[in-house]
């Protein structure tokens, strides 16, 4: 089945229930979204026939419809990451080559930058900021205009193009079509079991494939209400879950540590919050304290990446409790294994799988997964394995079957022939209680082949030093002798991380060790 048709039969249920609220006091029934995309589609094809769009835009209706419009054209939107520079965002447009781009009022200038680089067949802006270009169009002047009949899909049922992070390389395109969709959509009504009356807030970037696929899809497939943040300020996030009785939330680690800080000192009502959905980074045994004492107890810790979809594993609350930090197990369209892992540009046997206690590379398979990415056969040829989907992630196996994340593959260090993953390093020395966040990087060394280094952001007031960092690495009973750092850096400065919470370990060595 294609998404689309699931959130038709959605509007024929509930054509008069609220589909999406806005932190500005608008809002959009069933009925009504269906009919402004089927009305945006028209005029979007009438522009650009037979080609994609790009969409620049914080979250919002804009970004919503124009996702839902593309599907009915069976043509990809192009989800770009409003957070980059036009030159990035210029380059990023070549393999998906839209002819239209759609923008809104916070990215007005960033849109006209683009616009100056590459052609379009027409560029249309929502808000209300005077935009000096003589060929923009008013996006409400253009649904108005569209044909309220509906569009005759593209053959291939696009859905759109998301973007790898680019932590470690330039941003690749991966395309997913709207059969893709549905799948990892279903997969996470039925983790969640949401249904009609449930109300999630969006905070996280819409752009990302969690938040499209792992949130906004699957609250639309099952008549759920969305309430939509433009970008995520704590504060107001936390008192819009208040305000609208919010039931579902999705953030990454970084911004749970904020929301349970906040909280603590603000008790907000959150009575109405049932679940809390994470991932993209390590979930730390604090981390689930601090969100069930502040937050909700049913916190869902998922791991996914944008090749694969929302998630390939996710991990019930109450795994937490005997299994804290797990991702879980294979969720319900994927198969999963942990197999023996090898150099980045080595393939792994997927038949060579790993023994409880043991530790590997995660590969899986589902019928919703990426064919690849756009204009790129070699990185394509790249990621899979016999039709395995490499995740460049290790992860340890337990005796109970549940899988922990300890790793990239591409970011181990052998030190003394020993191989160590930054990751469980920094886990360790987040433990302390003056460690904010933690970052692990390998110097080169002569000796030893890569000497384990770590930059340490402490709290504000901190006295701690080397020396008691050291100490504490060394006498802690969960870190090897061989994977203790041999020089520090301590810093009160944030480090760097993309949106989703990744480290980026490359800014981070280039600052302090470059």
């Amino acid at each position: 089945m294609n998404f689309i048709t699931a959130f038709e039969r959605t509007v024929a249920r509930h054509p008069w229930k609220t589909a999406l609220l806005t932190e500005d006091g608008r809002s959009f029934t069933y009925g009504e979204l269906d009919e402004r995309t089927t009305q945006l589609a028209n005029a979007l094809e009438e522009r650009a026939p037979g080609s994609r769009v790009a969409t620049l835009a914080l979250n919002g209706p804009l970004a919503i419809e124009t996702m839902l419009a593309s599907q009915k054209r069976g043509l990809a939107n192009v989800q770009l990451p409003f957070r980059d520079p036009a030159d990035t965002l210029a380059s990023m447009l070549e393999g998906p080559d839209p002819d239209v781009l759609l923008f809104d009022d916070a990215n007005v200038e960033t849109a006209l930058a683009v616009l100056a680089r590459r052609e379009f067949e027409a560029a249309i802006h929502a808000g209300e900021r005077d935009v000096d270009h003589d060929d923009v169009e008013s996006y409400d002047a253009v649904v108005t205009s569209g044909a309220t009949t509906p569009v005759e899909p593209a053959p291939g049922y696009e859905h759109g193009v998301f973007y790898t992070s680019g932590t470690t390389t330039t941003p690749k395109a991966v395309l997913f079509d709207q059969e893709g969709m549905w799948y990892g959509s279903t997969q996470v009504v039925m983790e969640h079991g949401i249904d009609e009356t449930d109300t999630a807030l969006v905070c996280t970037p819409w752009y990302h494939m969690v938040t499209t696929d792992a949130w906004i899809l699957p609250h639309l497939h099952a008549g759920a209400t969305l309430v939509v943040q433009s970008d995520f300020e704590p504060v107001e996030t936390l008192r819009m879950v208040d305000e609208h009785d919010v039931t579902g939330l999705l953030a990454v680690p970084t911004q749970l540590h904020t929301l349970a800080d906040v909280q603590a000192d603000e008790g907000f009502n959150l009575e109405s919050l049932a679940y809390l959905r994470t991932g993209g980074s390590i979930v730390t045994e604090s981390l689930v304290e601090k969100t069930t004492e502040y937050l909700t107890p049913n916190l869902y810790n998922t791991y996914g990446l944008t090749e694969g979809g929302p998630n390939l594993t996710f991990a019930h609350p109450s795994h937490q409790d005997g299994h804290t930090g797990t991702i879980g197990k294979e969720s319900f369209m994927w198969e999963v294994r942990v197999v023996e892992a090898v150099d980045p540009d080595e393939e792994p046997d997927p038949e060579a799988t790993v023994e409880p206690g043991e530790s590997g590379e995660v590969i899986g398979r589902c019928p919703g997964m990426s064919d690849g990415y756009v204009d790129n056969p070699s990185e394509t040829e790249a990621l899979f394995a016999d039709g395995w989907l490499r995740t460049g992630d290790c992860a340890e196996l337990d005796e109970d079957g549940f899988l922990y994340i300890i790793g990239r593959v591409d970011n181990m260090l052998i030190s003394g022939g020993e191989n160590v993953y930054p990751e469980e390093v920094e886990e360790v020395v987040e433990t302390h209680d003056a460690v904010e966040e933690a970052v692990v990087v390998g110097l080169e060394d002569e000796q030893w082949g890569h000497k384990v280094a770590c930059v340490a952001r402490l709290s504000d007031s901190s006295d701690v030093d080397v020396d008691d960092l050291d100490r504490y690495c060394k006498d802690h009973d969960q870190l090897a002798n061989f994977k203790r750092p041999r020089e520090y850096v301590l810093t009160d400065e944030e480090l760097p991380r993309t949106d989703t919470g990744t480290i980026q370990r490359e800014d981070v060595f280039a600052e302090f060790f470059g």
